[in-house]
């Protein structure tokens, strides 16, 4: 309804925009500069941030423009996994002989990457979203399970994104030394004020509307509430149109943004 009213052709502030269309915030072009040098330099890296960040859509635009020819690229968010879980996930990702012991997974997910990085000259990219969920059994295992050569060789890159409680854990002795082999870490900052408003307007016309929907005390309260959560962002503003076009009001003014922030108990 709000997309009609508004001239709209599509939802500017749905999570599933195509990655090209991405706005290029501070953050995103940090976090490309950061990935990478990742794939250039391999190793482990690790991105920390509150939820809504845009951990996950980074991750999503770094997946989908990675050189299919020179990378695999394994995605595996964490949730509820089991340690065995884990393994056989990234079994079937690397396409491994079908195993159901530990250690013959463990050889197996080794020779594979190895295979891929000497003999086909594809390095194996590894994102591990959600962290932060990890047991301290599957952090100890990411130690080990990507230890070449005595800790000499890194023919692998792995992407660990999760909330900031991963920090503790990582500073646990028994992931100490996980964390010693983190060689890039970077923590999200969200949009700063002036690229919430930029980002507003950028998403707007890019759906089709091109005048100022937003007042400048509804683009106050948006960022005021969201604190530069892209995902609180999105979720208000939309509430805030639809909540506007039930009203037949022209403009999006800070009474339907304080509305929209109840309706979804940002």
């Amino acid at each position: 309804m709000f997309k009609q009213f508004f001239g709209l052709t599509f939802n500017p502030f749905d999570k599933e925009i195509e990655v090209d269309k991405l706005y290029q915030s501070e953050d995103l072009k940090e976090l490309d500069q950061r990935l990478k040098y990742m794939l250039d330099n391999r190793g482990m890296g690790l991105i920390v941030g509150e939820p809504g960040m845009g951990k996950s859509t980074c991750l999503r635009k770094f997946a989908e423009n990675t050189n299919k020819s020179l990378y695999k690229v394994c995605y595996l968010p964490l949730t509820t996994l089991t340690v065995k879980d884990f393994y056989q996930a990234i079994c079937v990702m690397l396409g491994c002989a079908k195993r159901y012991r530990k250690v013959d997974m463990f050889y197996e997910i080794q020779s594979a990457i190895n295979s891929f990085y000497y003999d086909q000259r594809i390095t194996p990219v590894f994102i591990v979203d959600e962290i932060h969920m990890a047991s301290s059994q599957i952090l100890d295992d990411l130690r080990i399970l990507f230890n070449f050569k005595m800790d000499s060789a890194n023919p692998f890159v792995l992407i660990m994104a999760g909330q900031p409680q991963i920090r503790n854990k990582l500073m646990l002795n028994t992931s100490y030394p996980l964390k010693q082999r983190i060689v890039m870490r970077y923590t999200m900052q969200g949009l700063k004020k002036e690229e919430c408003i930029e980002y507003l307007s950028s998403r707007m016309k890019l759906a089709g509307c091109s005048r100022d929907v937003f007042t400048p005390a509804a683009l106050e309260a948006i960022y005021n509430i969201s604190n530069g959560a892209p995902r609180i962002i999105n979720n208000i503003t939309t509430a805030a149109l639809m909540y506007s076009a039930a009203k037949r009001a022209d403009d999006v003014d800070e009474e339907a943004v304080f509305q929209a922030n109840i309706e979804i108990g940002a």
